[in-house]
């Protein structure tokens, strides 16, 4: 089966249909709604087959159901209906389980994206459960604020900047929880 995937982000959403090569996106950001990310992936995806579409969200997702308006995009994601709107089957899952998924190889992993947010999920025996962890609150802000992409250009937040700084270092050094 071909499958069109579908990575939304805060920033730009990105592409890829089975047995393609180039990846293609485009910018999203706060006023990007459902109904306009779909009809931009269809014309991006102009001349490329497939028979599905898999779409990684950037929100809580419950049996292929968006069940919160995303923070970093526009409304009118909750009820949306991807199925009609892209004339095939569509498969909806978080975008963090979705990316830690793609990287699994076995075992336990516990997934840390971060992006224009902080996407987490775990993983234990091919089993993948998305866990939002980034909307916690950690001191005066969320965890989300402090290493995201979003938290460390804001005004004033040169101490959330250095965070997310020692926490890609720390991930680039392959650090390991035991």
């Amino acid at each position: 089966m071909r499958v069109l995937a579908v990575d939304v982000g805060g920033t730009h959403v990105k592409i890829l249909a089975t047995s393609e090569s180039e990846k293609r996106e485009f910018e999203s950001g706060p006023k990007l709604t459902a109904r306009q990310m779909v009809a931009r992936v269809k014309r991006l995806a102009r001349g490329w087959r497939y028979e599905a579409v898999s779409i990684g969200y950037p929100g809580p997702v419950v049996h292929d159901h968006v069940v919160a308006e995303p923070h970093n995009l526009g409304a009118g994601w909750v009820g949306f209906d991807f199925t009609r709107a892209f004339g095939c089957p569509v498969h909806i899952i978080n975008d963090a389980a979705m990316q830690a998924f793609g990287s699994y190889r076995g075992g336990r992993m516990l997934f840390l994206g971060l992006g224009t947010g902080l996407g987490t999920a775990l993983i234990v025996d091919g089993l993948v459960e998305p866990m939002e962890i980034g909307h916690l609150p950690y001191l005066k802000h969320t965890y989300e604020d402090y290493v995201s992409d979003t938290g460390a250009r804001a005004p004033g937040k040169e101490e959330m900047a250095q965070a997310r700084r020692r926490c890609r270092q720390a991930a680039r050094s392959g650090a390991r929880a035991r």
